[in-house]
């Protein structure tokens, strides 16, 4: 098999090592690179809407990441951009600080390039942000702009958050690879929160290798989030990327919900399986009977009470700016009893425990990222069900496209894997990338 390093580049553009490596043998490449990326995307950006807010400057700055644009979703603050959440709110406000992920970004050279779209609040109210493949579609949510934005080639890197599905469906929708760290691996300080016990930030980019890199470098902790956990420390080669896990042990899950997926998304399915096989890996179906059983009413009983509280204040005070969408969230959240929000964070705690024996033997598992293509219309960013139950446990995921549907849209598969198993499912995602030689090219609105 070619060596990862090796590999052509992606139809749709170079990555962050891509990128990386260039920039080491032609230091003046990252200051053109930068102007290209600004260049397109202001050209791109009346169809695609992706952004709220391009950079002015993106002259390259030194450091590990130097010349790498990443784009910041538009909940996450920056000092010198507004953040506007989302929502008329906050449409002119420009925080007095940057999130800490920004701040370790700028630290480590990377050119801010701009803020994407989000739903509103990074709930369910969409942005008007449409799908590269066809502008008929959504590109899903809430990291709407991210994903968008990556898979046009606009950036090689962009931030996204997580609270359901945000990352990984968005990914599979727009054929980019999603990762969603494990909870707690990247302080969440500046990013506006919807669930602090289930908020995540995540990344979108071309290839595993580039999440591999972006999560060595940006993990840790800070004494503003109390949720945060360390996790072990690993570092990626530039030039070599990520060391891949040949041919691992998988737990193929399909889940009860499995015959409510489309059957393109089926097929994509069982021929991922098939290569996979076929490259060396061992894959066994298991059912996660208790976790399928228990996550979706727990998650949203989790979701619904957490965000009631941090937005109920909002909405009395600004009632003509906030969706109707998320006013109903509201006051369904005020229905939710203490008593039933905290069996909902005692099942979170004992399926987070009970997953780590469940997958013994395993090195991760393999399972959809969504039901289908993109749905149609801009109105509805999406099933959030199949990324939920590793969001509910706060357990490392990873979508990697695998396909097209019938429309022509990007179809995806979702590698999940332990609490803070994060290195390993990465390698386990690096390995099966390569086993699929997917490619999945150049979307419509950005050729």
């Amino acid at each position: 098999m070619t060596e990862p390093f090796d590999a052509p580049l992606p139809k749709a553009g170079a990555g962050v090592l891509d990128l990386l490596r260039r920039f080491a043998a032609d230091p003046a490449a990252a200051a053109s690179h930068g102007q290209e990326c600004l260049k397109r995307a202001q050209a791109i950006e009346p169809e695609l809407k992706a952004f709220e807010y391009l950079p002015h400057d993106v002259a390259p700055k030194t450091g590990p990441l130097g010349g790498i644009p990443v784009a910041i979703k538009d909940i996450i603050a920056t000092a010198d951009m507004p953040t506007t959440n989302g929502s008329p709110i906050y449409r002119d406000h420009v925080p007095a600080a940057d999130a800490w992920v920004v701040e370790r970004l700028r630290a480590l050279g990377a050119t801010i390039f701009g803020k994407t779209v989000s739903t509103e609040f990074a709930w369910r109210h969409p942005g008007p942000t449409v799908n590269p493949w066809n502008p008929a579609h959504t590109p899903g949510g809430s990291s709407s702009g991210s994903a968008a934005a990556v898979a046009a080639g606009l950036v090689p890197l962009a931030l996204g958050t997580q609270t359901l599905g945000s990352v990984i469906r968005p990914a599979a929708f727009n054929g980019v690879v999603g990762f969603k760290p494990s909870f707690g691996a990247i302080p969440r300080v500046g990013v506006h929160p919807l669930s602090p016990s289930l908020d995540h930030v995540g990344f979108f980019a071309r290839r595993v290798d580039d999440v591999a890199l972006a999560l060595a470098l940006l993990a840790g902790t800070s004494s503003d989030d109390v949720h945060g956990r360390p996790l072990p420390g690993f570092s990626v080669d530039s030039t070599h990327g990520l060391a891949p896990l040949a041919g691992p042990r998988l737990a193929l899950v399909r889940f009860a919900k499995w015959e409510r997926a489309e059957p393109e998304q089926k097929a994509v399915f069982e021929s991922v399986v098939t290569k996979l096989r076929g490259a060396g890996a061992a894959i066994e179906e298991i059912e996660l009977q208790m976790l399928d059983a228990v996550h979706w009413d727990a998650i949203t009983t989790i979701m619904l009470s957490e965000a009631t509280t941090i937005f109920s204040d909002l909405i009395a005070r600004y009632p003509d700016r906030v969706s109707d969408v998320m006013k109903g969230h509201v006051e369904s959240g005020r229905t939710k009893t203490a008593m039933e929000y905290l069996t909902a964070k005692a099942a979170q705690a004992e399926r987070q425990k009970a997953l780590a024996a469940e997958l013994d033997g395993f090195d991760a598992v393999l399972t959809l990222p969504a039901f289908g293509e993109a749905p149609r219309g801009l109105d509805w960013t999406g099933d959030a069900e199949y990324c939920a139950p590793w969001t509910f446990v706060g357990a490392p995921a990873v979508s990697l496209p695998a396909g097209f549907g019938k429309n022509g849209l990007p179809l995806g598969v979702q590698i999940a894997g332990r609490y803070r198993n994060d290195l390993h499912v990465l390698r386990v995602a690096k390995w099966a990338e390569a086993a699929l030689g997917f490619d999945p090219g150049v979307p419509p609105l950005a050729q």
